[in-house]
């Protein structure tokens, strides 16, 4: 119960933090984030798009059962159709998109590209364990992901904190390349 509160405040300090600066609300847009991204090569991680209101999930949620979770609401539906369409006006190309399997995030998947792989080292562990393994397997991925493709991970702030160090708003996109044990962010994108 302790490294749950503990994660819990951490979480709700991070995200006071990354209010306060201004990265969660798009303030934090990089130039030449679509530029970076038809080169190729990037790993891209993705928050999944706006939610009904809440942090983690309701006591009990199982997966696999969209109404036992917190889901997105009608704001992050049109959010993530807009991603879509943003990738498709700048012609980026992703040669895979992989998802956690909470229903906010494989449905932010198929709303945003039509294609999905729930991919489990990418699952939440907010107030859980498998921070520590669930990390050094994306990494490891990722060391071994070959350029020009861009790889699309579609997940949760913690899991994207852990791997890049920094905050981001739901429904933004951080283009990453890996970089001596972390992922390194190159450029941001808020839709």
């Amino acid at each position: 119960m302790t490294e749950s509160l503990i994660t819990r405040r951490q979480f709700t300090a991070g995200t006071a933090l990354a209010l306060s600066t201004g990265l969660a609300t798009g303030q934090g847009a990089t130039e030449g984030f679509w530029t970076l991204l038809r080169e190729g090569g990037c790993v891209l991680l993705m928050r999944h798009a706006q939610t009904d209101p809440g942090v983690g999930d309701p006591p009990n949620f199982r997966l696999g059962e969209c109404s036992t979770q917190r889901n997105l609401s009608e704001a992050g539906r049109e959010q993530a159709r807009r991603v879509g369409a943003a990738f498709v006006r700048e012609r980026v190309q992703l040669a895979q998109v992989r998802s956690s399997a909470w229903c906010r995030c494989v449905d932010t998947a198929m709303l945003a590209f039509k294609q999905n792989t729930v991919w489990p080292p990418i699952n939440s562990f907010f107030g859980g364990e498998g921070r520590d393994s669930q990390t050094r397997e994306v990494l490891a991925a990722a060391q071994a992901w070959s350029p020009p493709r861009n790889l699309m991970l579609v997940t949760h702030q913690v899991n994207i904190t852990a791997l890049t160090g920094e905050y981001l708003a739901m429904g933004e996109v951080f283009a990453t390349r890996p970089e001596a044990g972390r992922l390194r962010l190159l450029a941001r994108q808020t839709f």
